[in-house]
């Protein structure tokens, strides 16, 4: 029994640290082998930004002026924002602006359709070469489309993401919110991904891929949108690429509160939509296989295994040195996690406390939407998440 019970401790911890370590350093290795594609800057096919909406009223306008303001031509753009059933000023502010900009279409639903529902319908409007997805609360660098579509130019590219930083404010700071900091070691993560044409997650504020590569997003089963339609395209044959010049911006929620709802949603959507593409982890390019087991689905199931750590690392605590050594290094990194949370109640963040506090909630939210998708009580219905001001 305790030898079984320590193959077990090992092979977790091994699956752990691939995910945050040995990967990122195989992925880096293998990201310098890759030679920079070859573009032309002067491609400018057609471009169809998507935009889904609900009760967006406080920042669509200035969203639709930022898209105004681009460095591209924009005899070659289209604008589709398509409003979810909005309750609020959402659906007058977009029928006003539509009067001044001729490239702007409007989709408005009498009925709750989903944010893939809304994209889907958007879709089938779009008539251009290259679609972009963005966010009502992004904002674009005013080099974004050229940057992030140069890529295009190579046959080979069915996707490019662009570079989505996150601002938070002192408010979201001192709720303990460090989703900015973990957000660019995810950044670091898919700059090296794209690099090999593997990136697996676009960053739903900011990516595009090629029309005839868009496949329908599921609306009886809730996906993640921008990650389905990036597997989507991987699962295709096609290389998705990144780019850290096509720069747009988003604030972090406003609290840990907030952005615990949209992890467990998000949890919830991303287990559903790892099923669609289990065939990746047996792919013929098999550093695909390992790159979307160990970026994707171990770090899904990451609170699963961090729970099965721990109980196996207290059982066996005694057993051996390493194992003792690790467990207990397990137990000060959720103390940590504990005073960040007690600090965080009082306004205070210091990052050597707070990091471990949003590593855990993280994990809770993900362990929730694990079970809403067990249950089968993830909604395609959604809201947008309250973000700092």
């Amino acid at each position: 029994m305790v030898l079984l019970l320590e193959i077990l401790f090992y092979a977790v911890s091994f699956l752990v640290i691939n995910s945050f370590f040995i990967y990122p350093f195989v992925l880096y290795l293998k990201s310098r082998k890759h030679t920079k594609i070859v573009t032309d800057i002067n491609y400018s096919p057609t471009i169809s930004i998507l935009i889904a909406a609900y009760n967006e009223e406080t920042v669509i306008e200035e969203r639709i002026k930022n898209l105004s303001g681009m460095n591209y031509d924009l005899s070659k753009v289209e604008i589709f924002i398509g409003s979810d059933a909005s309750t609020d000023r959402t659906n007058d502010i977009l029928l006003e602006q539509k009067k001044k900009y001729n490239w702007l279409n409007v989709y408005i639903s009498e009925e709750r359709k989903g944010k893939a529902g809304i994209l889907n319908e958007l879709y089938k409007q779009a008539g251009n070469e290259i679609l972009v997805f963005t966010d009502a609360n992004t904002q674009f660098h005013k080099d974004a489309l050229n940057n992030l579509i140069e890529d295009f130019s190579n046959e080979k590219i069915g996707g490019v993401c662009g570079k989505l930083v996150l601002m938070d404010n002192e408010k979201s700071k001192s709720e303990g919110v460090e989703e900015a900091e973990y957000w660019k070691y995810e950044t670091i993560i898919k700059t090296m991904e794209g690099k090999c044409g593997i990136l697996l997650a676009a960053n739903g504020g900011i990516f595009a891929i090629r029309k005839e590569l868009f496949h329908p997003v599921p609306i009886l089963n809730a996906v993640t949108d921008d990650l389905f339609i990036s597997l989507s395209v991987i699962a295709d044959g096609y290389k998705f690429t990144y780019r850290n010049d096509a720069v747009a911006y988003e604030d972090t929620g406003k609290d840990v509160s907030a952005e615990y709802k949209r992890k467990v949603r998000f949890g919830a959507t991303n287990f559903e939509t790892l099923i669609y593409f289990k065939q990746l982890l047996w792919n013929k390019n098999k550093f695909l296989s390992y790159a979307f087991f160990s970026h994707k689905v171990t770090r899904w199931f990451l609170p699963l295994l961090l729970i099965l750590l721990f109980i196996t690392g207290l059982i066996l605590a005694d057993s051996n040195d390493l194992i003792n050594k690790i467990f207990y290094l397990q137990v000060i990194i959720y103390l940590l996690a504990l005073c960040g949370y007690l600090l965080s109640q009082i306004k205070i963040r210091i990052p050597f406390f707070s990091i471990p506090y949003f590593f855990v909630v993280s994990n809770i939210a993900i362990a929730e939407g694990f079970i809403k998708f067990i249950k089968k009580e993830h909604s395609v219905i959604w809201n947008a998440t309250e973000r700092s001001k």
